[in-house]
């Protein structure tokens, strides 16, 4: 029996027409979601007004989103451009647990920011009390941990395995499901702890925002004043959003037999999970909320704010008025 040492991965195409393609958007969406998670973090960090609860949970998520595009789109690209598709066995198990840490913590960290939203919304005099700074700091470092117990359960069952078949990996990074595909012995062990385990994760994390929101929905309703509920929808949309995405595509990966038919099928899905979501939430994030904006023009461009010519009455120019010259704040 010869034992597996390296893996092929598949990739995306192997029409070589369409690589360069791929691989021009796939490093365009990597990018934003580089500079993109990174300027976030940085700006929260930096900036003062930012430090608050709702904040601290962006900037963890944010982190988290800036480590999980990198741990296969680099990898992916590279086997688009220079056909670099092999994988050491152990970059392999590497790569699949630094991905399932970051996956399942990323469930966590959205369920822990429904939970803040709650609060705010549902419970504004207490918020100062219940989401307090070390409170906030105990809860990412509970997702965090657990996170990163979930994916060494995963890692170490699937490191035990023989891989004596085919070598050549269904999917552009090495992931569970395909990975069992190409093990010589019984891995039912194995996919039950998928099926079961990823399963209850998902599942019950989900159930936990969506009754968070059936509450915020609740108590936005009682609101008198459109503006009071406009605000309140306001804080929740962006958050809300990224949990959609994030468990649409998850729930379609994870909860499903692996067939090939379904192999094929989670590679187009874990484009979108992979690649386009890490890109898209800085600016979901970002269009919805003032003061990350605000923050962000500050950390790109500085405090050079500019004032506005101002007429002021006083001695008359020709054109009847005079005004104060630009200056910079």
């Amino acid at each position: 029996m010869t034992v597996v040492s390296e893996f092929i991965l598949l990739g995306i195409t192997n029409q070589s027409q369409l690589e360069y393609i791929f691989f021009t958007v796939f490093l365009i969406f990597y990018l934003f979601s580089f500079v993109g998670n990174f300027s976030i973090v940085i700006a929260v960090i930096a900036n003062h007004q930012l430090h608050k609860p709702m904040y601290f949970f962006i900037g963890n998520l944010s982190f988290l989103d800036f480590f999980y595009s990198s741990t296969t789109v680099p990898k992916m690209l590279s086997g688009l451009v220079m056909q670099n598709k092999r994988i050491s066995f152990q970059g392999c198990l590497t790569q699949l647990h630094i991905f399932h840490f970051l996956g399942s913590t990323e469930a966590l960290l959205l369920t822990t920011m429904s939970y803040d939203r709650y609060v705010a919304i549902c419970n504004p005099l207490r918020y100062h009390v219940l989401m307090a700074k070390t409170t906030c700091i105990e809860l990412a470092s509970v997702c965090w941990l657990t996170g990163f117990l979930y994916s060494l359960s995963h890692t170490i069952l699937t490191s035990r395995l023989p891989f004596c078949k085919m070598d050549v990996i269904s999917h552009f990074y090495c992931d569970i499901k395909p990975l069992l595909k190409l093990a010589c012995t019984d891995t039912h062990l194995n996919e039950s702890l998928v099926s079961i385990v990823t399963g209850f994760v998902a599942i019950f994390s989900f159930i936990l925002i969506m009754i968070s929101y059936v509450f915020i929905v609740t108590h936005i309703l009682k609101i008198n004043t459109s503006q009071g509920r406009h605000k309140a929808v306001s804080t929740c949309t962006s958050h809300l959003t990224v949990v959609l995405l994030y468990y649409g595509t998850a729930f379609s990966t994870y909860l499903r037999p692996a067939t090939n038919d379904s192999l094929e099928q989670d590679r187009m899905t874990a484009i979108l999970f992979t690649v386009i979501t890490p890109a898209l939430n800085p600016f979901i994030y970002a269009l919805r909320n003032k003061d990350v904006k605000k923050a962000l023009k500050r950390l790109f461009f500085g405090n050079k704010l500019k004032v506005r010519n101002i007429p002021l009455k006083g001695h008359y120019t020709h054109s009847n008025n005079f005004t104060l010259s630009e200056t910079t704040i």
